[in-house]
C-alpha cells in the first residue's frame, strides 16, 4: 500500500475540528474551573490564569507543533514515532507517553459516563432544590453499579466510532464540536444575565499575587494546560498521522491551543458566575470559594452536585441543566474517542487489525477503569498521578525531536510547508531548553516541598493517594515494564512502517 492510499482527514476543517475534539473536553468544563478555584487566593484566581496562559505559549503550543510534525512525517502512532525519530532504544519512551494517555482514558471514560447519567437524569427528574437533595442524587448514583454501567456505555460508544476509522472520527467531531460550542455560548449568555454573576467573573480574573510564590500553583497551571490542550499526550501526534501533506503544523497548533483555552475561560465564566450568583445571596466570598474548592473528591461535587442545584434556582433551569450536561457529554466523547484512537493506532502499528485492536483496547480500558468507577479515592489518585505524568510525557516528546536534530527537524518538516507560519530558531530554544528545564525545576521543587512542607509524614507512603511515593512507584512500574519490552516493541512496530514515509 502506498502512503498516498493511507486514510486522511478530508479537509483542514475536518482536521481542526477533530483536534479541537481532543483539546476541548471535560478538562475545559469539569476540570479547569475546579483547578482554578483550588489555586485561587483571597482576591481571586487571576494569578493562576496568568501562569496557565504563560504555559500555553512556552509549553503547550510548541509541543503541539512537534506532535503535528511527528505524526505527519512518521505516519505512525506514538510508539512508532519514537522508534523512528528518537531511535529504537528510546521506544520505551513512546510507550510511556502512550500509557499515560491510556491511563487517563481509563478514568476519563468514567467521567464521560457521569456526564451521560446527569444528562439523562435532568431530562427525567426534577432538579434538586437543596444541598441535601443534590448530594442524595450523587450519592445514590455512586453507591450502586451505575458508574460502572455508564462507564461501559461510554467505552462502547467510543469503540463504535473508532472502529470505523478516521472518516467516522471526523464525521463525529463535525457534529460534536459545533454543537458543544453553541451550548457553551448559550450558557455564557444566560450566566451574564444572572444577578451577582459579575462578582464571580471579577473574582475569576482578579489576581492574588502572593499565590505565584506557591510551586503547587505553577505545577497545577502547567498540568492543567497540558490537560486542556492535549499537549504531550501523543493524541495530536496520532491524529496528525491522517493530516494531508499540504497542511502545516504551526497555524494548526495556534488554532488548537488558543481555541481550546478560550473554551476553558468561557467554561470558567459559566461556573464562577453561576456559583457566585446563586450562593452569593446567602454566603460570603470566602464561603463560596470553600464550596468550590472542597466539593467532593477532586472537587467532583462542584459540577455534579452543585450545578444541578444552582440550575434549579434559575428560570428555564431544567432546560439549561440538560443543555449543560449534554455539552459536557459531547466534550467527553470527543476527547475519549481520541484516547481510544491513540491506543488503537499503537496496536495497529504492531500488526493487529483495527477491529481486533479496538476491541482489545476498549475491553482493557473498561476493566482497568472499573476501580475508578467504584472508588472515588482511586479515581482522584489516578487523576493526580497521570495528570502530573503529562509533564514527563511532554518532556519525552521534546526529547524525541532533540534526538532527531532540532534545526533539521524544523527546517525539513515544519518550516518547509508553503503557506504555513515559520517558527524559526526560537522554537528550537523552547524545545531544547525551556521545556526540559520547566519539567525538571517544577517536579524537583514540588517533590522537595511535598517531603519537607506539605506532607512530611506521608510523602514516602506509596499507599497515600496524594504522596510523592505513590506517583514515583506507579511511574517506575510502568517504565520498568516498557524498558524490559523495549527491543520487542521497536522490532514489532518498525516492521510495519508505512511505505513512502
Amino acid at each position: 500500500m502506498s502512503d498516498s492510499s493511507q486514510p486522511r482527514f478530508s479537509s483542514r476543517l475536518g482536521l481542526i475540528l477533530s483536534v479541537l475534539g481532543i483539546a476541548v473536553g471535560t478538562g475545559n468544563i469539569w476540570r479547569f474551573p475546579r483547578i482554578a478555584a483550588q489555586n485561587a487566593g483571597e482576591e481571586g484566581a487571576g494569578a493562576f490564569l496568568i501562569a496557565w496562559i504563560l504555559f500555553l505559549f512556552v509549553w503547550s503550543v510548541p509541543l503541539i507543533i512537534a506532535e503535528y510534525a511527528l505524526g505527519k512525517k512518521g505516519r505512525m502512532g506514538v510508539v512508532g514515532a519514537f522508534a523512528r525519530f528518537a531511535g529504537e532504544k528510546y521506544t520505551w519512551m513512546g510507550a510511556f507517553v502512550g500509557f499515560v494517555a491510556a491511563a487517563i482514558m481509563f478514568y476519563y471514560s468514567v467521567v464521560a459516563g457521569w456526564c451521560v447519567y446527569y444528562f439523562v437524569h435532568t431530562l427525567t427528574n426534577p432538579l434538586p432544590l437543596s444541598v441535601e437533595s443534590a448530594s442524595a442524587v450523587w450519592d445514590s448514583f455512586q453507591g450502586g453499579m451505575g458508574p460502572v454501567g455508564f462507564h461501559a456505555l461510554a467505552m462502547g460508544v467510543g469503540a463504535v466510532v473508532v472502529i470505523r476509522g478516521v472518516s467516522a472520527i471526523e464525521k463525529a467531531n463535525r457534529v460534536l464540536i459545533p454543537a458543544l460550542l453553541a451550548i457553551v455560548l448559550i450558557a455564557v449568555v444566560r450566566t451574564l444575565t444572572l444577578d451577582g454573576a459579575m462578582e464571580g467573573i471579577r473574582f475569576l480574573f482578579t489576581p492574588s499575587w502572593g499565590t505565584l510564590a506557591d510551586p503547587r500553583l505553577w505545577l497545577e497551571a502547567l498540568t492543567q494546560n497540558a490537560w486542556d490542550t492535549g499537549a504531550g499526550w501523543g493524541l495530536i501526534l496520532t491524529y496528525a498521522c491522517y493530516m494531508q501533506a499540504k497542511h502545516g503544523a504551526v497555524k494548526n497548533a495556534f488554532i488548537t491551543g488558543i481555541g481550546n483555552n478560550a473554551v476553558s475561560l468561557l467554561s470558567a465564566v459559566i461556573i464562577f458566575g453561576t456559583v457566585f450568583a446563586i450562593l452569593g445571596h446567602n454566603m460570603g466570598q470566602a464561603e463560596i470559594l470553600a464550596v468550590m474548592q472542597t466539593s467532593g473528591p477532586a472537587s467532583t461535587g462542584l459540577t455534579f452536585q452543585w450545578m444541578p442545584q444552582l440550575f434549579a434556582q434559575m428560570g428555564f433551569g431544567r432546560v439549561l441543566a440538560a443543555l449543560f450536561f449534554l455539552g459536557l457529554s459531547f466534550a467527553a466523547f470527543s476527547s475519549l474517542i481520541s484516547m481510544i484512537e491513540l491506543s488503537t493506532r499503537i496496536v495497529v502499528d504492531a500488526g493487529v487489525s483495527r477491529p481486533q485492536a479496538v476491541g482489545g483496547v476498549c475491553l482493557i480500558g473498561f476493566v482497568l477503569g472499573i476501580p475508578s468507577a467504584v472508588n472515588l479515592d482511586i479515581f482522584a489518585n489516578q487523576d493526580f498521578v497521570w495528570g502530573v505524568g503529562l509533564m514527563l510525557s511532554g518532556a519525552f516528546v521534546a526529547f524525541a525531536v532533540i534526538r532527531y536534530g532540532l534545526p533539521q527537524f524544523r527546517t525539513e518538516i515544519i518550516d518547509s510547508v508553503e503557506g504555513d507560519w515559520k517558527v524559526g530558531p526560537i522554537w528550537d530554544v523552547i524545545i531544547s531548553r525551556v521545556i526540559p528545564t520547566l519539567a525538571v525545576i517544577l517536579l524537583v521543587w514540588w517533590f522537595y516541598l511535598s517531603a519537607a512542607v506539605y506532607a512530611p509524614d506521608t510523602w514516602y507512603d506509596p499507599f497515600d493517594p496524594f504522596s510523592v511515593m505513590t506517583m514515583l512507584v506507579q511511574w517506575a512500574a510502568v517504565m520498568g515494564v516498557f524498558l524490559y519490552l523495549n527491543k520487542w516493541l521497536a522490532r514489532r512496530t518498525l516492521a510495519n512502517i508505512p511505505p513512502g514515509t
